[in-house]
């Protein structure tokens, strides 16, 4: 979704105040929209855990993946090596971070790391 500025991410996190979630045990995302001056929350929502079920947390990715499908990076706490390449191959950049979910936006924004600069943190 990234055009002029303007960007969808997920956040794993559990109560919508903290990236507190590993990708594939996360059963909630907060979404959020980018205007290009500042973020907004869309909407919660809810997700199959993948850890779980057969193929791992790999097998797991397909299924977040498509729920994340609108979304261009979702940040989580953790996630591991299969899932990583699983949700890239589907488009979805994923960051590892933790912490206030209010702060991590605006690092991100402040810092333009979801705008195409080629530069990677």
């Amino acid at each position: 979704m990234a055009d002029g500025g303007r960007h969808r991410v997920a956040v794993a996190s559990s109560n919508g105040d903290y990236v507190d979630e590993h990708f594939g045990n996360a059963l909630y995302y907060q979404v959020y929209d980018s205007d290009g001056h500042g973020w907004s929350f869309v909407e919660t929502r809810k997700s199959r855990p993948g850890c779980g079920g057969p193929g791992g947390c790999g097998g797991g990715a397909c299924l977040l993946s498509e729920t994340l499908a609108d979304c261009e990076a979702v940040f989580v706490l953790r996630i591991g090596p299969s899932a990583a390449v699983s949700a890239a191959r589907a488009g979805l950049r994923v960051f590892e971070a933790g912490g206030p979910v209010d702060d991590m936006l605006d690092y991100v924004f402040a810092n333009g790391l979801l705008d195409d600069t080629g530069e990677v943190m």
